[in-house]
Formats: C-alpha cells, structure tokens, sequence
C-alpha cells in the first residue's frame, strides 16, 4: 500500500519513477511509493517536470499545487500535493 499523509491541506506521498519510458503513467507500486513510468530523460530536470505534469493531471490540480520537495537528482521523490485531500488521492490513484 502506498503510504501518504495529510497535513494542513496538502498530502504528501513518495513516487518512484522510471525515466526513459514508452509511455507517462502509473505502473503500480514499489515499496510503499507510487511507481510512475515517464517519458522525459532525467537530464535538465525534464523527468522532474513531466513527474509533476502527470500527477497534477491525474489528480486535476494545476501543476503548480505539485511540489517535489526532496528527491530532485533521484528515483525516489516526496511529493506534496497542495489543494487535495488523502481521500481524493487515494480514490484517484486506485481507479489509474
């Protein structure tokens, strides 16, 4: 299960991404973090931003309410996600 918090209205969650994929999406779970496959290659911060694009899509917030805040130069990010609650988060990502 992946495991995420809530605090004053934002949900915070560790990803685990896959740069260089044939396709941006959500691959399952690995350790307790969402798995996500993306497209961009890890270099000039692309894979960071195209990280923040699909989860600000997937969860229907503007990009910007999606921070990485730690995790930048690796797989493993936290993720806080500002505008959302643990349910919404947690039912969204269940149905992708």
């Amino acid at each position: 299960m992946i495991e995420m918090s809530e605090k004053d209205g934002t949900v915070t969650f560790r990803v685990r991404v896959q740069p260089r994929a044939s396709k941006s999406e959500i691959a399952g779970e690995h350790a307790g973090a969402l798995k996500l496959r993306l497209t961009a290659p890890p270099v000039d911060n692309k894979a960071n931003e195209e990280c923040r694009r699909l989860l600000a899509r997937l969860l229907d917030v503007s990009q910007s309410a999606v921070e990485i805040s730690s995790g930048l130069a690796s797989k493993d990010k936290l993720i806080r996600v500002e505008g959302v609650t643990l349910e919404l988060v947690r039912e969204t990502l269940a149905k992708k």
